[in-house]
């Protein structure tokens, strides 16, 4: 066996199409073209969406809302609670502590606190955004929140 035995397995491989080559082949004449027009021609290549001069569905619905996709600032979401359960008290938390922990995925997400559960613990928050509540809550337990600008 090398590799001048290979060869592919039985019915693997299907000769090509023959059109235009006469009557007799069925695909004689206009090969399986119709007659006229563009898509008769070599080299006719429609566009996404065309539907032969009919006017494309995707310009006869009307456009309708706003998608703020591209301007949308993601934050990622931690709660108090989640925080009570992983800090000690007096402990600093910022964006570098809170991804050792595995509270946040991702280098450049940005951090919003929210005010889920209950904080015991004085903790020095540092985040890029936080609710009412979360720093509410964060002060009356003794610690601080501190926005990042």
């Amino acid at each position: 066996m090398d590799l001048s035995n290979l060869k592919p397995a039985a019915g693997a491989k299907k000769d090509k199409k023959r059109i235009g080559r006469g009557p007799g082949s069925g695909n004689g004449k206009t090969a399986g073209r119709g007659h006229k027009g563009a898509q008769s021609r070599s080299g006719y290549s429609f566009k996404r969406g065309f539907e032969g001069g009919q006017m494309p569905l995707h310009r006869r619905l009307p456009k309708r809302g706003f998608n703020n996709k591209a301007f949308r600032i993601e934050y990622a979401v931690v709660n108090l609670d989640q925080l009570e359960s992983v800090f000690d008290s007096g402990a600093t938390v910022n964006a570098d502590t809170l991804r050792e922990a595995g509270l946040v995925r991702g280098k450049r997400s940005r951090i919003k606190v929210l005010g889920r559960g209950e904080v015991t613990k004085a903790l020095n928050v540092q985040a890029d955004k936080f609710s009412g509540k979360a720093a509410e809550k964060l002060a009356a337990a003794g610690g601080k929140a501190e926005a990042i600008a």
